[in-house]
């Protein structure tokens, strides 16, 4: 009956994530996967987090589990902010709204500026669950090119004078798919002209305490503190199942509004889990943490890169990040990656073709894979079979 029901336009235009049914296919057993972007599950800090629930079961149990703020738990936007600050972006606690995850910042985003039909400007590719977030509000996309420093902005100008789009989004640092980082020189030129036609920037930034080497540019919320709003997320960092992230907005209306569209959708992010992040954070555990994860997802990705320069064909390109999740490939016009990806199944190994990183779906010939989840002997095991199959499609 349920099938004859009037739903909204909203409701009916709306698809499921592309790379969450490209892993339904994936699940067979003995697959190496390389298409998820998890967290590697060995280095989550089950005993730190244990001691934190424990400690605030006992010593505040009645806040812990009550209704909250909408705008979260105050000591932990106080100690993220301290972190913000150390790291150069200017902010105080109350410009910090607690979220369920990164992709519930972006939804509230969406829920702020868009509407039918207004523009909004990303890079191409760009990532996938901010296209779908974006989607429901049904916007039109300007797109980007890429090229080895990230979002290219020769044209930007043009877009922005022609369609006075709402937004413009970016993954700066160890971008989603591909792991570019656009440099300062390009930060500061995209700022000038979104300033200038007072347009605000969206700077989501899961990956960027996750840097192997060197050093990453300011952040674009540090460079104009006003004009940016800032995604910042404890799932890449600690574990994804607390489902704890933070939206950083300009004092007033940009903020006072993003609260409004929260506290209609969940009231307030889970009260047990922000007590529990702040109880690990505050002993110092999460630096070290991070001290773990930065050491172990380094040696992965070295790995994979020298697998990949000792056994693909040449014709086949990749990005070679400095810190985050990815890596992207770009293979020959002529191969659809969404077409052979049955055949990097039957041998065992998968990932996740590049077009749904597209808001227009070009990028056929281009992939995502993900370093960090898949341990170093999968690497080793993977990565030639890989190789294998872009032999054999090339030759064909």
């Amino acid at each position: 009956m349920s099938d004859n029901w009037q739903y909204s336009r909203r409701a009916v235009a709306m698809k499921s994530s592309v790379i969450r049914d490209i892993l339904k296919i994936t699940q067979k057993p003995n697959i190496i996967s390389f298409g998820g972007g998890l967290p590697a599950p060995e280095l989550f800090p089950a005993e730190g987090i244990n001691e934190a629930c424990r400690k605030v079961l006992k010593d505040r149990p009645h806040e812990a589990l009550q209704y909250a703020t909408t705008e979260g738990y105050n000591p932990l936007r106080e100690l993220i902010a301290e972190r913000m600050n150390k790291i150069g972006v200017p902010c105080d606690a109350d410009e910090i709204l607690i979220t369920g995850g990164s992709q519930q910042g972006l939804d509230i985003i969406g829920r702020v500026f868009l509407e039918p039909d207004v523009y909004v400007v990303t890079s191409s590719p760009t990532y996938l669950g901010a296209i779908q977030a974006f989607n429901a509000y049904n916007p039109l996309y300007l797109t980007q090119p890429s090229d080895d420093q990230g979002f290219v902005v020769s044209g930007l100008e043009e877009l922005l004078k022609k369609h006075s789009p709402r937004l413009i989004y970016l993954v700066p640092t160890f971008q989603n798919p591909d792991g570019r980082t656009i440099p300062a020189d390009r930060r500061k030129a995209i700022l000038d002209l979104a300033v200038q036609y007072n347009i605000p920037v969206i700077e989501d930034d899961p990956y960027s305490e996750l840097s192997f080497e060197g050093q990453i540019p300011e952040h674009m919320k540090a460079m104009s503190p006003e004009n940016v709003i800032m995604l910042g997320t404890f799932s890449k960092l600690l574990a994804p199942g607390l489902r704890v992230a933070w939206l950083i907005a300009p004092r007033g209306a940009a903020f006072d509004r993003c609260v409004k569209m929260k506290q209609g959708a969940d009231l307030h992010t889970n009260t047990f889990a922000q007590h529990v992040i702040y109880e690990f954070i505050k002993t110092g555990a999460l630096d070290e943490h991070l001290k773990v994860i930065r050491r172990t997802y380094s040696r992965r990705r070295d790995l994979m890169v020298q697998l990949m320069r000792e056994h693909f064909p040449s014709e086949v390109e990749f990005t070679e990040p400095t810190g985050g999740l990815f890596l992207w490939v770009s293979l020959p016009e002529k191969v659809d990656t969404a077409e052979i990806l049955a055949k990097a199944v039957e041998l065992d190994v998968a990932y996740i073709p590049g077009f749904a990183f597209y808001p227009d779906g070009s990028g056929k010939n281009t992939m995502r894979l993900n370093f960090s989840k898949p341990t170093e002997n999968e690497i080793e095991i993977g990565i030639p079979r890989l190789a294998k199959l872009f032999k054999d499609v090339l030759a064909s």
